[in-house]
């Protein structure tokens, strides 16, 4: 097999201006394919997940001077990039953006509408500036519509496009799905759109726009409930954990504290195999159970024979017996079992990072990888994520060709930092406070020993 040298995307330069999670992850994940990416923010506004409520732990818990730079969420979604800090609220800023634009091949953004509009650079203005430059715009309901122009995150929209209303337990209130759940299908969607505008512009020779709504991709997700409303007039109910089509299905509590293990039985022969497995051959004869409709209408008794036979095992033992006999199952993993599944360790998913001492956040962390991998390229994280400001001057003097008094004057204006001058609070709370008020499940003091890291 013939195996690439070089990475897929390397000479490819992308602009990223965009904040949180969809489109730094989506950036990132273009980085691993040999993307040159250089993320953008404001003298006053730092990426959210450089502090607050979205930018996960610090290192041990621990204070340090420049949190910022620290933060778990901010390091895992912008590994291998470079950081540039440009006042683009200021037109000096944003003339260095167009620079910039005009010898870039992608430009990813994620402002309200209204915002790239108001500075002349939305499609119809930025193709003028650069006809080839491909540009990935992901806003909470798209560009149009009535709610083009609101503010939004992936935890209100999943009410708006209903994913809410059909998740939960019978008779409960809508829930949550996860956290920012829908982010992470913009990420993907934005690192696809990425790869398709390039492609585009390789057989046509000019780039292209693609407008991505989060909004359209929740509802996407619930299509077989639009599909079933517009067809049979029915609305989806919330079901918890069971299936509208198969039984029985369920989470059940395994052997030890908070484990469990997810079980789908899809057809008789799957309800066949799992009596025998459980020592309960009267039940696939039982006429009450014989037929789906059957173990959907005892599914409550069902879930307690169940919940007997699991008990008796651990959450790993039970998915293992349950798969050995060709029925769904999944163990519940939390994120310790994540860093040790063998299965991922093969898959090579999780890989560590080296960092440089002077970053002062241990000398090696494990981040996740990509969802997939190439057979003709090695891929992997090409770095840790940047400190704020860290390439300014190679960006400004080595990419833009910048001479020094430029340099000199966007620095003194204050349209270059490499200091924030706005942050946001970290949250001071001990990890047994977090675990206390339901913000942890647990905590491992000796996790480096455990993880192998330093």
């Amino acid at each position: 097999m013939i195996r690439m040298s070089k990475k897929p995307l390397e000479g490819v330069r992308i602009i990223d201006t965009s904040y949180v999670f969809a489109g730094p992850y989506a950036t990132g994940l273009l980085g691993d394919l040999g993307a040159e990416v250089i993320k953008i923010e404001g003298p006053t506004r730092p990426d959210f997940t450089r502090g607050g409520n979205f930018s996960g732990l610090l290192p041990d818990n621990e204070h340090r001077p420049d949190p910022w730079n620290c933060m778990s969420s901010y390091n895992i979604v912008n590994r291998g990039k470079k950081s540039l800090i440009l006042d683009l609220a200021r037109k000096e800023g944003r003339d260095v953006l167009i620079d910039l634009i005009k010898i870039s091949d992608v430009i990813v953004e994620n402002f309200t509408p209204r915002v790239m509009r108001g500075w002349g650079l939305d499609y119809p203005n930025m193709k003028k500036i650069n006809p080839r430059i491909v540009m990935i715009s992901n806003t909470g309901y798209g560009r149009g519509g009535p709610y083009s122009e609101y503010p939004a995150q992936a935890t209100t929209q999943e009410a708006t496009h209903g994913l809410a209303a059909v998740t939960g337990y019978q008779g409960g209130e809508p829930s949550k799905a996860g956290q920012s759940y829908v982010d992470f299908l913009a990420a993907w969607s934005c690192s696809s759109a990425a790869l398709l505008g390039l492609r585009h512009r390789q057989r046509f020779g000019h780039g292209l726009w693609a407008d991505i709504g989060m909004y359209q991709l929740g509802c996407f997700n619930v299509s077989e409930y639009i599909l079933d409303s517009i067809a049979n007039n029915k609305l989806g109910v919330r079901i918890g954990n069971r299936h509208r089509q198969f039984a029985p299905q369920g989470c059940y509590r395994c052997e030890g504290t908070d484990d469990w293990c997810a079980i789908s039985v899809r057809d008789d022969q799957d309800w066949a195999a799992l009596c025998n497995l459980m020592e309960k051959p009267e039940l696939v004869n039982d006429p009450r159970f014989a037929k789906v409709t059957g173990r959907q209408e005892h599914h409550d008794y069902l879930d307690t024979v169940i919940s007997a036979w699991t008990s008796r095992f651990s959450k790993i033992a039970v998915m293992e017996r349950v798969q050995s006999v060709g029925v769904p199952a999944g163990a519940v993993l939390d994120g310790r079992d994540l860093h040790f599944n063998p299965h991922l360790k093969s898959r090579g998913l999780i890989e560590i990072v080296n960092f440089p001492p002077e970053r002062n956040v241990g000398l090696q962390r494990p981040m996740l990888g990509r969802p997939w991998k190439f057979s003709a390229a090695s891929l992997s994280i090409k770095g840790p994520a940047p400190t704020y400001g860290q390439h300014n001057q190679e960006v400004l003097r080595e990419t833009l060709g910048y001479d020094d008094a430029r340099c000199a004057a966007l620095e003194k204006d204050g349209i270059v930092v490499d200091k924030p001058l706005k942050t946001r609070d970290i949250p001071d709370m001990s990890m047994d406070k977090r675990v206390a008020i339901g913000r942890l499940a647990y905590w491992d003091r000796d996790y480096k020993k455990r993880l192998g890291i330093s």
